[in-house]
């Protein structure tokens, strides 16, 4: 009998372990698909249009919660928080293929009218400080993307953002297929975790 009890309380503690080793792994996955969906998520860089503020192989993180509380796979904003403001760099569902997230600099707000003609962007009839602008050389004294070399003016309707990628002449942005509405964005990118081969990037915050 004492033998056959010892063995029971084994096979109790035995259960009792495993029980909290599958306890604490579900909570752990809960936990991390709750940061992921409502707080912070990782994206990598997969092109060149955000250069040089972000290169091929970057790894960064995006705050989610920065622009409100979002019910998940439907986008909509349950408790909002902030909006975007020019200058952010975000990541958002990609218009045209809701299966794509894209990223790229926010230019105009709801409301303002945009016209770029060269290298000149103008918001609301005054030259925007484009500090971020690159404008590599295409060629053939041109710089700007083929039949963008004057854009609009446009009017960015409520709700909804201009965008445009940093590396102007190699962006397909705002200026192709036109605006991101604010529920499609995911959140605002801050930080580069991980660069590879730019390894020196490590810990870079975005601006």
């Amino acid at each position: 009998m004492e033998a056959q009890t010892a063995k029971s309380k084994a096979k109790v503690k035995k259960k009792s372990v495993f029980r909290e080793y599958a306890e604490a792994a579900v909570i752990a996955i809960v936990l991390a698909l709750f940061i992921r969906t409502f707080v912070v998520q990782a994206f990598k860089i997969p092109s060149g249009s955000m250069e040089p503020t972000l290169l091929v192989g970057d790894h960064i993180l995006v705050n989610k919660f920065l622009y409100g509380i979002k019910i998940p796979f439907i986008n909509k904003t349950l408790i909002p928080i902030s909006e975007p403001e020019r200058n952010d760099v975000i990541v958002f569902i990609y218009p045209v293929d809701k299966s794509k997230d894209f990223i790229k600099r926010v230019i105009g707000l709801p409301g303002d009218e945009v016209e770029i003609i060269g290298n000149r962007i103008i918001i609301n009839g005054r030259p925007f400080k484009d500090k971020y602008g690159y404008y590599p050389d295409l060629g053939r004294g041109s710089s700007n993307p083929p039949g963008k070399a004057h854009f609009g003016p446009v009017r960015v309707p409520k709700d909804h953002l201009f965008v445009m990628g940093d590396n102007r002449n190699h962006s397909y942005d705002s200026r192709f297929w036109g605006f991101v509405p604010l529920d499609s964005v995911k959140g605002k990118a801050f930080i580069i975790y991980w660069s590879w081969p730019h390894w020196k990037r490590f810990l870079n915050l975005i601006h």
